[in-house]
């Protein structure tokens, strides 16, 4: 069992936020490749979108009544995971 840290993308299928869904999962994986032990699409209903870091919410459509943009998610993520790492032009103009 990896001790890296795991993210749920819980996305409504009922919405077809699917694509979203696996297109910020895939945003994640290329920036954090190294340093992630997987990010995991859940199906669920209701409009649920929502991105969980070690099941803890890191960002809810719910709460904020938006999507995240890769941008922000990925300064999310890396605020938790490893706040001193730079993620060049992710980074540039915040």
């Amino acid at each position: 069992m990896s001790d890296k840290p795991r993210i749920a993308i819980e996305y409504c299928t009922q919405c077809r936020f699917v694509l979203r869904a696996s297109w910020l999962a895939q945003e994640l994986l290329f920036t954090f490749a190294d340093d992630l032990a997987e990010v995991a699409l859940r199906p669920s209903t209701g409009g649920v979108f929502r991105v969980l870091l070690d099941e803890q919410p890191l960002f809810d459509r719910a709460d904020h009544h938006r999507f995240p943009d890769s941008k922000e998610l990925k300064q999310l993520v890396r605020d938790r995971i490893d706040p001193t790492r730079d993620l060049g032009h992710s980074d540039r103009g915040a």
